[in-house]
């Protein structure tokens, strides 16, 4: 295990009726409230007027909506300029990861003097000063409610990059399972494979001897594989919520990352399908994911394939590792393909006409041909983009 600094501020408030603290909590910070939000299902389910009748009348409260699913630098630059035409003291972050991520590079560019793409190609070292966030989840995905990561996509160039600074790491997250409940199944599926996804990448890692994060990491997709379904079905169950909604925090805050060096491998290779389609990031992970594991597959990673299996999946540990590896890809497979996820990047709207220059940019954009778990090359990411046209066969 590698040395670490693991700094997990956020204080959570979770639970039902925990918005009635939301007075409280803002007075905190200020006066005057930027409120962040998405398409407008915050207005549908309710919690935009209840919001409103909880602190409309001793804050003043600007308002910037329709931020985007793959959150865009223009919002990001018209978030930034109504902060400072308004004095604005706290963010109040209402929705999933692209709120959240949004409002963190609004916070850190209302300090910045400069475009705030600048920051985010830098990865945020030039950032000193942010305002402080508060956000209220409504979806359960990218755990960016308790970590200090933003991904921001420039639609002009077609980059989809993050930048990291504590700065930006909210001040208090309210998580209510039951904002959950109108997620639609689509968003259901693809807020689990986020989830899923990030416990992935931290989990094969060159590092060793990190049984802690491991088995944090294991029982968290455990949770994910066991309440997903549910939730699917039963979209008001509350257990499956809470669960999910806690695994999405807690993937993500540090707990199974710290300690271990290197970077990931499929986000790279995602980031680029969003930032030239604007697929839905979750769905994009999905379909690539058992693809990498596939292509990464061989003697050196074949043990920690059939370890995955065997404690994730309750595999039996068969004499021929790839035995037990083959089957815990299948089973990654078949796991998204029951939730009801499109395996393919044709159903997603994507055709092999841009796959080779994406691939390139994903290696220009990280460090994956050199530190990733199994480093790749273009012509490794251009693969496994090309087998993900067609249906994986085992």
């Amino acid at each position: 295990m590698k040395n670490f600094d693991f700094h997990a501020p956020t204080n959570i408030l979770f639970g039902k009726n925990q918005l009635q603290q939301l007075p409280n909590v803002l007075e905190q910070y200020g006066k005057t409230v930027l409120l962040t939000y998405g398409g407008g299902s915050i207005k549908r389910s309710g919690l935009y007027d209840d919001i409103y009748q909880l602190v409309g009348n001793d804050a003043k409260i600007i308002e910037l909506g329709g931020i985007e699913p793959n959150p865009r630098l223009s919002t990001v630059i018209k978030g930034v300029e109504l902060c400072k035409e308004n004095h604005v003291d706290v963010i109040l972050s209402v929705g999933g990861g692209s709120t959240i991520d949004c409002s963190k590079a609004i916070a850190a560019g209302v300090f910045y003097d400069g475009n705030p793409w600048d920051f985010v190609v830098n990865d945020g070292i030039e950032l000193t000063k942010a305002l402080p966030i508060v956000t209220i989840l409504t979806i359960a995905a990218t755990g960016s409610e308790m970590n200090w990561g933003s991904v921001i996509t420039n639609e002009e160039t077609k980059e989809k990059l993050s930048f990291h600074t504590r700065l930006v790491t909210p001040k208090v997250s309210i998580l209510d399972p039951t904002y959950t409940f109108s997620v639609p199944t689509y968003q259901t599926m693809a807020g689990s494979a986020d989830i899923f996804s990030h416990l992935i990448e931290n989990y094969f890692n060159q590092t060793t001897d990190t049984m802690v994060q491991d088995g944090i990491a294991e029982g968290l997709m455990r949770t994910v594989l066991h309440y997903t379904p549910t939730a699917l079905t039963e979209p008001t169950n509350y257990e499956a919520r809470a669960n999910l909604m806690w695994a999405s925090s807690l993937a993500l805050n540090g707990l199974t990352g710290n300690g271990k060096t290197g970077v990931w491998s499929c986000h790279p290779m995602e980031h680029e399908l969003s930032a030239y389609y604007d697929i839905t990031h979750g769905i994009g992970l999905a379909i690539l994911t058992p693809r990498w594991m596939e292509h990464v597959l061989n003697d050196d990673t074949v043990e920690r394939f059939a370890l995955y299996g065997h404690r994730v999946f309750d595999l039996e540990l068969n004499e021929d590792l790839y035995i037990t590896a083959k089957e815990a890809i299948q089973q990654t497979y078949d796991t998204f393909v029951k939730w009801g996820v499109p395996m393919t990047l044709p159903e997603v709207g994507i055709d092999a006409s841009l796959l080779k220059e994406m691939a390139e940019q994903a290696v220009k954009h990280s460090s994956i041909s050199k530190n990733a778990y199994v480093p790749l090359s273009a012509d490794d990411v251009l693969a496994i983009y090309t087998h993900s046209l067609t249906p994986m066969t085992f």
